[in-house]
Protein backbone atom coordinates (compact mmCIF):
# COMPACT_ATOMS: atom_id res chain seq x y z
CA UNK A 1 0.00 0.00 0.00
CA UNK A 2 1.16 3.37 -0.66
CA UNK A 3 1.92 5.86 2.39
CA UNK A 4 0.53 9.37 3.11
CA UNK A 5 1.97 11.80 5.12
CA UNK A 6 -0.64 14.12 7.07
CA UNK A 7 -0.10 17.49 8.68
CA UNK A 8 -2.79 19.14 10.60
CA UNK A 9 -2.51 22.88 9.29
CA UNK A 10 -6.15 24.25 11.08
CA UNK A 11 -7.57 24.20 14.57
CA UNK A 12 -10.02 22.00 15.39
CA UNK A 13 -11.42 24.68 18.09
CA UNK A 14 -14.92 25.23 17.38
CA UNK A 15 -15.09 22.22 14.88
CA UNK A 16 -17.97 20.01 15.47
CA UNK A 17 -17.53 16.47 17.60
CA UNK A 18 -17.36 13.94 14.84
CA UNK A 19 -14.51 16.12 13.20
CA UNK A 20 -12.35 16.30 16.52
CA UNK A 21 -13.00 12.64 16.68
CA UNK A 22 -11.78 12.23 13.40
CA UNK A 23 -8.68 13.78 13.89
CA UNK A 24 -8.22 12.21 17.56
CA UNK A 25 -8.48 9.02 15.75
CA UNK A 26 -5.88 9.68 13.30
CA UNK A 27 -3.38 10.59 15.74
CA UNK A 28 -3.33 13.98 15.18
CA UNK A 29 -3.13 16.36 18.25
CA UNK A 30 -2.31 19.90 17.56
CA UNK A 31 -1.30 22.08 14.93
CA UNK A 32 1.33 21.80 12.49
CA UNK A 33 1.95 17.47 13.99
CA UNK A 34 2.93 15.42 11.28
CA UNK A 35 2.40 11.60 10.90
CA UNK A 36 2.15 8.89 8.44
CA UNK A 37 0.16 6.49 7.30
CA UNK A 38 -0.93 3.31 5.01
CA UNK A 39 -3.31 4.38 2.75
CA UNK A 40 -6.40 2.41 2.92
CA UNK A 41 -9.84 3.14 2.39
CA UNK A 42 -10.75 3.48 5.77
CA UNK A 43 -7.74 5.91 6.47
CA UNK A 44 -8.74 7.87 2.92
CA UNK A 45 -12.23 8.21 4.36
CA UNK A 46 -11.31 9.82 7.40
CA UNK A 47 -9.08 11.98 5.36
CA UNK A 48 -12.11 13.20 3.07
CA UNK A 49 -14.17 14.08 6.31
CA UNK A 50 -11.58 16.34 7.40
CA UNK A 51 -9.63 16.98 4.23
CA UNK A 52 -10.01 20.94 4.84
CA UNK A 53 -7.91 20.76 8.20
CA UNK A 54 -5.15 18.74 6.89
CA UNK A 55 -2.52 18.88 4.28
CA UNK A 56 -2.13 15.55 2.48
CA UNK A 57 0.89 14.31 0.47
CA UNK A 58 1.69 10.73 -0.88
CA UNK A 59 4.84 9.74 0.45
CA UNK A 60 7.62 7.86 -2.52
Amino acid sequence: MAKIKLTQVRSIIKRPADQKATMQALGLKKMNHTIEKEATPQIMGMVRKVNHLLKVEEVK
